[in-house]
């Protein structure tokens, strides 16, 4: 938000310097990014009459003027400004003048005719950025002889605050006055602003078929007006110095009223509007071309303005393009309404538009503002463009507008917060000068928040706003108090920076993604997920938060693969969001992806890529760290992985998450070219470990049997196992597969699974008997409840 200080000073003039002024309003907390002065430096330039105009004798393009530039004597200028005309009040550099640019004005001939001093232009004085097509004219009421940088009032300074996007209210001259004169227990004395007379009945008709999402809409007929006439310079001047160029006096009283009291307002030609204005969803598919000459496709949840034809203008955001102000315009309806932040926030984005009329409607107008802003503008235009204005036309839907808002403030609260007392009494008068309704409590105050406050809803609020205003430089200043006790650690829960470590150790590096994640992309490798969506999301490919770390994951895949890293081993633990907004479950999880070689490249390396055992081998080594027993995978169907390589991950038999091959067609259609495997799994479950416990060393032998099973080729080796664990006795001390056979001598369908078992007892030795009973009873219930046949 730009702003003129001398515009601001109109409002409300304290007793500080530009610099204090910038100060104090930056330690009220809304920062100031920068005061640079309005107009560069120059010198001896003065209000002129152009008295005398001849054409050069010598020269088609140039004229001969005489200049009264109230010295008492009249200078000869050559000028070949297009625009140069008899009678005009210019501003006139006189000989010795120093223009920007370190530019002295010297006596000139011209084609042979004397020239003292010069008639200048715009961009000459600094004024304009661009090289003016022709000369500054000033108002028939300028002074002659007058000082043009006093008659500009150009000892001034632009003022540039960053806002906070809660501070809408202050995105105007009116919010700032009425900041600065709270800081300085000053009266805000703005433009009286009066309701105006209709010359004719005459109306518009309006309708409203979304009153939730534009609860108020005022609009007004104004005939007869001159769009070529041309906008004072002041207004020009208040315009250039808020970072606005002028374009005709229609839109510039319409930019004008924003910048001075917050309220966005459009006007359309009155000639191209056909039978009523309607406020409405747009129809999914219809096409509008807007002010800048883009034309779009308009979704079905776009709020527009349209007529009986079609859309009109996005509202709050930008009006189209056939139905705007023209040279031809004679009539126009001017706009002025309230549109819910909700119904504006991210629309802009999604077009690609960003509009100070949207940058206002989604950080919230106060919804008692259109009426005096469209009197205000009405005002303006009748004052510059002359015409009749009709009746005030309003449709308002007092249900769907925002109610009064009361909260409380305690005194004691309060205290602790700021770790100062302050008297209730100035407590009271900061809140009234914020123009907050205060009534005192037993307690503390009951406060009414004002229209425009849009940021003040808990008592948290207030207690800002008492501090800011109160001085945070005066608040005291004060060590924090800490407690210091050792929490015990519980020796059964693996730390989270235990388990990043061992991902670290295993070649990984950890990514950090956002919780947002791009619609199509969730779909693609989620699409029954369910996941709050954003109603402003920072853009359109971050807009619904993550279901899964599986996104974030890809994305950053994309981006390294984007840029020649082939081999890549990335890591994340962060929430995920599962739910509606009313049932969310925020749900941390650790997730995993790599992709590329097994091993970094070198003369000694393994150049194959990684697999899926790879992965669950990093998997296994964090369930390792834990309560290892308690895990299992099984066999699954994952919409993002592939078939046949892709498991669920139980943990005491409930899922707790997935790991296999990105699926093919997923792949594709994300426009990867290589494989990538990918693990997520709860991080609750993970952290859930045991308490490791001493178990003395047998000094007696072991005893070990190798048994091979023939086996279906489906059938998981974990349900043989589980088998042989539950059959072994309690005097197994270890059980793993060590080979797998598929080929001659084993059927088609089946492979041989080869197994080591071992068993050795604490206190004795076991002999052969006890061994074989142990495994007949493996082998019959493995082949009694797994078909498996020892293999010949």
């Amino acid at each position: 938000m730009k702003f003129s200080e001398q515009w601001l000073r109109d409002w409300v003039s304290p007793a500080l310097s530009t610099q204090a002024l910038a100060d104090q309003i930056t330690m009220a907390g809304l920062e100031v990014d920068a005061v640079e002065p309005v107009a560069a430096s120059f010198t001896d330039v003065v209000v002129a009459e152009v008295v005398e105009l001849t054409p050069h004798p010598d020269a088609d393009k140039l004229n001969v003027c005489q200049v009264d530039d109230g010295s008492g004597e009249r200078v000869q200028v050559v000028c070949g400004a297009p625009n140069v005309a008899q009678g005009q009040k210019v501003p006139f550099a006189r000989v010795g003048a120093v223009l920007p640019g370190d530019f002295t004005i010297k006596k000139a001939k011209l084609r042979g005719v004397e020239s003292r001093g010069m008639i200048c232009s715009a961009s000459e004085l600094g004024l304009a950025e661009e090289t003016s097509a022709g000369i500054l004219v000033l108002p028939a009421t300028a002074p002659v002889g007058e000082g043009f940088r006093d008659f500009m009032k150009l000892d001034d300074h632009t003022i540039e605050v960053d806002l906070t996007p809660n501070r809408g209210d202050c995105l105007s001259l009116k919010g700032l006055a009425r900041e600065v004169g709270v800081l300085n227990r000053l009266p805000v004395e703005g433009p009286t602003i009066a309701a105006v007379a209709p010359v004719h009945d005459e109306t518009f008709p309006v309708r409203v078929e979304d009153a939730e999402r534009c609860p108020r809409y005022l609009g007004r007929l104004i005939k007869g007006v001159d769009v070529t006439a041309e906008t004072p310079l002041w207004m020009v001047e208040r315009l250039r110095r808020s970072g606005i160029r002028a374009i005709d006096p229609v839109v510039d009283v319409t930019n004008y009223v924003m910048l001075e009291l917050g309220q966005p307002l459009h006007a359309f030609d009155r000639a191209n509007l056909h039978d009523s204005v309607i406020v409405r969803l747009a129809r999914e598919g219809e096409r509008l071309v807007l002010l800048d000459g883009q034309e779009i496709t308009l979704d079905g949840d776009t709020l527009v303005i349209a007529d009986e034809r079609g859309p009109l203008a996005i509202a709050g955001i930008m009006g189209g393009e056939h139905s705007g102000v023209g040279a031809e315009t004679r009539d126009i309806f001017l706009e002025s309404a309230f549109f819910s932040p909700l119904a504006v926030a991210g629309q802009g984005r999604r077009y690609g538009l960003h509009t100070d009329a949207s940058h206002r409607f989604e950080r919230g107008v106060d919804p008692a503002l259109a009426r005096e802003a469209a009197e205000r503008a009405t005002a303006l235009l009748l004052e510059i463009t002359g015409g009749e204005p009709g009746p005030l036309v309003e449709v308002a839907s007092e249900a769907h507008l925002p109610g009064a808002r009361e909260t409380t403030l305690r005194a004691a609260r309060l205290e602790q917060a700021l770790g100062k007392s302050l008297p209730a009494d100035e407590v009271a008068e900061i809140l009234e000068r914020l123009g907050l309704g205060v009534e005192a409590t037993g307690e503390g105050w009951a406060v009414t928040v004002p229209s425009w406050r849009f940021d003040i809803a808990i008592e948290e609020d207030l207690i800002e706003e008492v501090a800011r205003i109160h001085g945070y430089n005066r608040l005291p200043v004060r060590r924090p108090q800490l407690r210091l006790a050792l929490r015990p650690a519980h020796e059964a829960h693996t730390p989270l920076a235990r388990l990043r470590r061992q991902m670290v150790a295993r070649g990984y590096q950890e990514a950090v993604t956002y919780s947002f994640v791009a619609p199509e992309l969730q779909q693609a490798l989620h699409p029954e997920a369910v996941s709050p969506a954003l109603a402003n999301p920072i853009s359109s490919d971050l807009s619904v938060m993550r279901a899964s770390l599986f996104p974030g994951l890809v994305r950053a895949l994309t981006h390294n693969l984007n840029r020649q890293q082939s081999r890549v081993r990335l890591f994340e633990t962060g929430l995920v969001f599962r739910g509606e907004l009313d049932h969310l479950h925020q749900i941390p999880m650790l997730g995993a992806l790599v992709c590329g070689p097994r091993e970094p490249e070198g003369w000694a390396g393994d150049k194959s890529p990684v697999d899926f055992f790879d992965l669950k081998g990093d998997l296994e080594s964090l369930l390792a760290l834990g309560e290892p027993d308690a895990w299992r995978f099984e066999p699954g169907e994952h919409p993002a992985l592939h078939p046949g390589q892709c498991a669920r991950v139980l943990h005491r038999g409930e899922e707790a998450g997935w790991i296999g091959t990105l699926h093919p067609a997923v792949r594709a259609s994300l426009g990867l070219r290589v494989d990538a495997l990918l693990f997520e799994v709860r991080l609750d479950a993970l952290t859930q470990g045991r308490v490791p416990a001493f178990t003395p060393l047998s000094r007696h032998p072991e005893v070990r049997r190798d048994l091979a099973f023939l086996v279906r080729e489906e059938l998981p080796v974990q349900s043989l196992l589980d088998t042989i664990r539950a059959q072994a006795g309690e005097w197994l001390v270890d059980s793993h597969l060590f080979d797998v056979y598929q080929g001659k001598g084993v059927s088609e369908g089946h492979k041989s699974v080869a197994l080591g078992l071992t068993w050795q007892h604490p206190s004795r030795t076991l002999n052969d008997e006890e061994i074989n009973q142990l495994v007949d009873a493996i082998v019959a219930e493995s082949r009694q409840h797994l078909g498996a046949e020892l293999r010949a």
